[in-house]
């Protein structure tokens, strides 16, 4: 069983930047593929970014063009997306998933309660 917890999100303004962040209980992080996902009013959950468990590469949603990076500290049992050149369109809930697969896309297995981020124009 794993427990995520985020933080870190906020209201900001088009082109600012914001970093949020993963706390995972337990004491096998490292064992789960991580990942960021997002969902806005009316539209489906989508994938931002997922770091996998076996060599920590990470791969991103098409609309990232660059802007965001995630990273993990499998010692402070931590998952962390940062964010640039953030849009409007940028706006939603942002939820932390982790997998028993190394790519988090396969089967997200746990799910945080999400943090809101807000993009002013």
């Amino acid at each position: 069983q794993v427990q995520l917890v985020e933080s870190g999100g906020g209201l900001v303004q088009a082109g600012d930047s914001l970093r949020v962040s993963c706390a995972a209980s337990g004491r096998t992080f490292s064992t789960y593929g991580m990942g960021w996902f997002r969902q806005a009013p009316g539209k489906e959950r989508e994938l931002v970014a997922g770091i996998r468990k076996l060599d920590g590469s990470a791969f991103y949603g098409d609309f990232v063009k660059g802007r965001f990076t995630i990273s993990r500290d499998n010692a402070k049992n931590t998952v962390d997306l940062q964010m640039n050149s953030l849009k409007p369109e940028d706006t939603a809930v942002y939820y932390c998933a982790a997998s028993s697969f190394s790519d988090v896309r396969a089967r997200p297995d746990y799910w945080g309660k999400g943090t809101l981020v807000t993009v002013s124009s």
